[in-house]
């Protein structure tokens, strides 16, 4: 176990000293979001959500599931990337653990995901966002378990396919539907009955519904700990998933 533990440090510190100095790439994945927070946010101001809190801390906790939604699901190019330039071959003959390979670069995943959570939430609050410190970080925990979730099936389906036409339609097909259907954007109680019902069978509902109600302090709220109990239940799944088919595929 340790062995596995100082590996995934190691791997980590590489793909994470990468992103250091690919700066821009992390500025392009919070883009998106802070478009939506930008020119969509206003919009919402004076519309009746339903539910509790403002229309910021309706918003921003979509946001921040759309964060990691995006970024996590499509980790897996840059495992694309490695097996073109061989990296992928020349990590296969070294003694380093095949789980540290996943989790290191999960982990690294992680990281720059709370890092671009953080300037996503301060640039909210200049906006208007007011939410407890203690419901932020646990609107960032579930966000990061979520990460850690659909980075670890990204990797694995990296490892599977040859090339980025195949990568990219199974990652759309997944993301889309799941977007539309969590209620990232809007609350899914604003839908018509069917699609709401429809909703309930998309696990990320429950994570957007969860983090909301900790942006308004609803601790005690069934909410919450139905996203917690979804956020690890992802986790575990995936996680186990991802790993072995990470391993079958030699990595």
């Amino acid at each position: 176990m340790r062995h596995v533990a100082s590996d995934t440090l190691l791997v980590f510190g590489r793909y994470g000293r990468q992103t250091l100095r690919s700066k821009l790439g992390l500025v392009f994945g919070l883009l998106q979001p802070l478009l939506f927070l930008v020119f969509f946010g206003p919009l919402l101001k004076d519309v009746p959500l339903g539910g509790r809190g403002d229309s910021w801390q309706t918003l921003v906790p979509g946001l921040l599931v759309q964060l990691g939604l995006f970024s996590a699901a499509f980790a897996g190019f840059a495992i694309l990337l490695e097996k073109q330039w061989g990296v992928i071959e020349r990590m296969q003959v070294t003694p380093v653990s095949r789980l540290a390979l996943l989790m290191g670069r999960v982990l690294k995943d992680v990281v720059a995901l709370f890092v671009q959570s953080l300037l996503l939430v301060l640039v909210a609050v200049a906006m208007g966002l007011r939410a407890p410190l203690f419901g932020v970080l646990l609107g960032f925990l579930f966000v990061g378990t979520l990460t850690i979730s659909l980075a670890s099936l990204s990797y694995a389906l990296a490892m599977r396919v040859s090339t980025p036409q195949e990568f990219a339609p199974v990652i759309n097909a997944v993301n889309l539907p799941a977007m539309l259907l969590s209620g990232i954007l809007l609350p899914m109680a604003l839908a018509p009955d069917w699609l709401d019902t429809v909703s309930h069978f998309v696990p990320f509902r429950y994570l957007v519904d969860g983090v909301r109600a900790a942006f308004v302090g609803d601790y005690g709220d069934g909410k919450v700990a139905l996203a917690a109990l979804v956020a690890a239940a992802l986790a575990v799944v995936s996680v186990t998933i991802g790993t072995r088919l990470f391993r079958k595929s030699g990595a």
